[in-house]
């Protein structure tokens, strides 16, 4: 059982405290525990008070907490107010006394309070945030191109056949026009989040937080019309042997508002000099990547893991928030051992959008709150979830009707780590 220690304080830190608040986040992630001038400028200049939060033994910080306003694409394209959760950490000396449930409790309420729909966050571990009602919302994967056994001809795999072109650029017009092609993807693609300013400073190494920046080439789709389609970032390692090069072509990050703008960009990636891999970096697990070649078997799947976890904060705006797949109505118990949401709703959808309204009707199907969010974006199945005891069907057959109306014909993705 854990613990409450309550002789150690939880609450918000003050600016002149963010450096001893950011060697903990250092400390728990196992990085250098001393943090540089340079990495405590540029990351201060981010704070924000109250959204800080730190667990104080003494004088000393011993387990991390941040948080910061962040847009999410629901299903349909409209965005809700989210509370995007990062840098927790619990140093190993404090581990066991409730740090982490206090500090949650504290931000999960604010945000409550606030008007957030929802709480997100990058769990680096699977196991702990179930406990705090959050779900795994969406997946991401990474495959690697084997570039010999794709069956492109190397002599065209880099030509665009809709009469688009690529260009390499820098980093300077990557924050030109980037962020509208970043906002035209998300106003499409459910589970994307949005990225402000400083994700294209950071990105385009304008604010370097260390001395490891690595400068990447950029590469820029555009249509026979001259819009800006994709754009890709990614480096090249220097592998050599046997005279011969086996150099991998690692993408940072890739986005495109078309598959033929994509397909344009992977075929490029596939045609650079010496590069014998590809390295996808993350993507949806449904990526339309491997049939972009001739033999979609040169792309194998290195990793896939969950990704972006969801905490519904607001049951009927989050419901109502997205759209369906077909018209329909689902009455869900939902329970919340937290106490934040919770109760017995009726859901009437449409292709257009639906209501959600508190009923007293009986329930359909009964589920946690942290199982209506792995549902919520439209990746999870409730027949999955139904098989594996997470959700109790009240009525036979409830879950596939759920699922005929809740589920989405692509996969959600969410691109970023944050």
């Amino acid at each position: 059982m854990t613990h409450l220690h309550t002789d150690i304080d939880v609450r918000p830190i003050t600016e002149d405290e963010f450096p001893d608040w950011l060697r903990a986040v250092n400390t728990g992630f196992l990085r250098r525990p001393v943090a540089t001038e340079l990495e405590i400028s540029h990351r201060r200049a981010q704070f924000q008070p109250g959204r800080y939060l730190g667990a104080f033994d003494g004088d000393r910080c011993v387990a991390t907490f941040k948080s910061f306003d962040q847009r999410l694409t629901a299903v349909g394209g409209v965005e809700v107010p989210a509370d995007a959760i990062t840098g927790v950490t619990v140093t190993a000396t404090h581990r066991r006394r409730g740090l982490l449930t206090r500090m949650m409790t504290r931000d999960l309420t604010a945000a409550k309070d606030r008007g957030d729909v929802v709480a997100t966050l990058i769990a680096a571990e699977y196991p702990i945030y179930g406990r705090y009602g959050f779900g795994p919302a969406t997946w991401t994967t990474e495959w690697t191109i084997d570039v010999l056994r794709t069956g492109l001809d190397p002599r065209r795999s880099g030509q665009d056949e809709a009469g688009g072109r690529i260009d390499l650029v820098d980093g300077a017009d990557v924050r030109k026009f980037g962020p509208e092609l970043h906002a035209r993807l998300r106003a499409v693609q459910p589970g994307a989040v949005s990225r402000d300013e400083l994700w294209w400073r950071v990105n385009t190494g304008v604010v370097r937080y260390d001395d490891t920046w690595t400068e990447p080439f950029y590469a820029v789709y555009r249509s026979s019309a001259g819009e800006v389609e994709a754009l890709a970032a990614y480096t090249v390692d220097d592998n050599w042997h046997d005279k011969q090069p086996h150099n991998t072509a690692s993408v940072r990050w890739l986005i495109g508002t078309s598959p033929a703008a994509e397909r344009a960009l992977w075929r490029y990636l596939c045609s650079i000099d010496w590069v014998t891999r590809v390295k996808s970096g993350w993507r949806a697990p449904d990526d339309l990547l491997p049939f972009f070649l001739p033999d979609p078997r040169a792309a194998r799947i290195t990793w896939q893991a969950d990704w972006m976890w969801v905490r519904i904060l607001d049951v009927v705006r989050a419901l109502e928030a997205r759209t369906y797949a077909g018209d329909g109505t689902l009455v869900l118990e939902v329970t919340d051992r937290a106490g934040l949401v919770g109760g017995r709703y009726l859901v009437e959808a449409s292709p257009t959008g639906g209501t959600c309204t508190p009923t007293s009707q009986s329930a359909q199907l009964t589920l946690d709150v942290g199982e209506l969010a792995a549902l919520w974006l439209g990746d999870e199945s409730a027949v999955r979830l139904a098989s594996l005891g997470r959700v109790q069907e009240e009525r036979a057959g409830a879950a596939r009707s759920a699922d005929a109306l809740l589920r989405t014909s692509r996969r959600p993705w969410c691109p970023d780590m944050f």
